[in-house]
This record gives C-alpha cells, sequence and structure tokens, in this order.
C-alpha cells in the first residue's frame, strides 16, 4: 500500500521487486509468499453476512492479485516469475504443484506462490512457512514492519529491546508475534530458521539475503 490506505502503491511495488531482482541476479533462488491485507483480510472483514470461511477465501483472492502485480513488476525488471496458485485460476495462472515449482526455480524463476495453503483457517505466515518447508529453503525471510523480534511491541513501548536471536520455541512460549504459532511450529519441526526483517526500510531485503543489516535469527 505504500503511504496509502487500499491497493498498490506503484513506487512501492517497483522499489520491492528491484530488491527482489537484486537478490536473484547475486545467485539466489527466490520464491515469494505475499498476503491480501492490502485488499483484504479475511478474518478481519466487516462484512456481515460473510463468516470466516468466505471471508478467508476472499483474502486467498487478494493474494492472487498481489502475486501477479509483483510477477508482472519482476518481468518488467527483465526477471522472469511465475504465480502458482493454491486454489484454481487457471486463466491467471498454473496450479500448485511441488514438481511444477522445483522445475520452474530450477530454470531460474522467481516462483510466487499465491492464495495461501488454498484453505480457510490458515493464515499466509502458516503458507510460507509451508513452501519454504516443501521446497527446501535455507531460510524464510519475514518482510513486516519492524527491524527484527522485540520483547514487545516497539512502535508502542519504547523500552522494547530487539533480539538477535531467538529459538522457535522461546518464540511460541513469549508468545511474541514473529509469526502465527503455526507457521513457527512448522518451522521449528522442519529445522527451517525464520530471519525477521523491515521490509519498509528501503534495501533492507538484499543486505539481509547476504547476512547483513538488521534483523532478527529465529532457529533452534
Amino acid at each position: 500500500m505504500g503511504d496509502g490506505q487500499h491497493g498498490i502503491s506503484q513506487p512501492t511495488l517497483l522499489r520491492v521487486c528491484q530488491e527482489i531482482v537484486e537478490v536473484v541476479r547475486s545467485g539466489r533462488e527466490v520464491g515469494l509468499v505475499i498476503g491480501g491485507g492490502n485488499f483484504l483480510r479475511g478474518a478481519n472483514t466487516m462484512l456481515t453476512a460473510v463468516d470466516r470461511v468466505a471471508g478467508d477465501q476472499m483474502g486467498m483472492l487478494a493474494t492472487v492479485m498481489n502475486a501477479v502485480a509483483v510477477a508482472a513488476q519482476l518481468r518488467a525488471l527483465g526477471t522472469e516469475a511465475v504465480v502458482l496458485s493454491a486454489i484454481d485460476v487457471p486463466i491467471i495462472c498454473d496450479r500448485f504443484t511441488h514438481r511444477g515449482a522445483l522445475q520452474h526455480m530450477a530454470e531460474g524463476r522467481v516462483v510466487l506462490f499465491a492464495a495461501g495453503t488454498g484453505h480457510p483457517f490458515f493464515t499466509t505466515d502458516t503458507a510460507a512457512a509451508l513452501r519454504a518447508v516443501e521446497m527446501s529453503c535455507d531460510a524464510l525471510l519475514k518482510g513486516t514492519n519492524v527491524d527484527g523480534v522485540y520483547t514487545a511491541d516497539p512502535n508502542r513501548d519504547p523500552t522494547a529491546e530487539r533480539y538477535e536471536t531467538i529459538t522457535h520455541q522461546e518464540a511460541l512460549e513469549k508468545n511474541l508475534g514473529v509469526m502465527d504459532a503455526a507457521a513457527i511450529a512448522l518451522a521449528r519441526d522442519n529445522g527451517l530458521p525464520i530471519v525477521v526483517f523491515s521490509i519498509q526500510t528501503e534495501g533492507a531485503l538484499p543486505l539481509v539475503a547476504h547476512g547483513e543489516g538488521l534483523f532478527t535469527v529465529v532457529a533452534d
């Protein structure tokens, strides 16, 4: 959204995609899971006739819109990208399969995993952890609004301190809001490190991908 209240900010889209391209050109294989909160958060929809299942389904479609936009911008920057969806939208993109995703990555494309897990009651965080485990990723980078995991919300508590490292179990037990519990537990059970950084900070993504800059590593 950038500085807006809704939808997609072109300057923000361009900046983030330029940083993704920089990571790709450094030799990394990249898969992306993008939320849909700039359009709609399924669990928080204010439409009284829409239940949680329908709301989550709407949220999945919002992630497809974002993924299509990011893929288009990446291609415009000269980087091949493909959208794979957990739900069937065949006119827009292909359905996710593990085999297909591996092939696209092997051929050098950025793979955008859209529509979450394809099921209600699972967040985009959980979808990201699931895809990272399925794709045997080295790490899951969680781009958020703060530059790591803090003892409290740094936007509300000026005394909050940032962790350099923390274990999955500590993050769960202390309920630090890194990601939802299902995502953290999945990462813990599969030995997947989570790297939390600020996607709002210009240039942070390429730095974090090289182990530099400000971030918190969640790992056992």
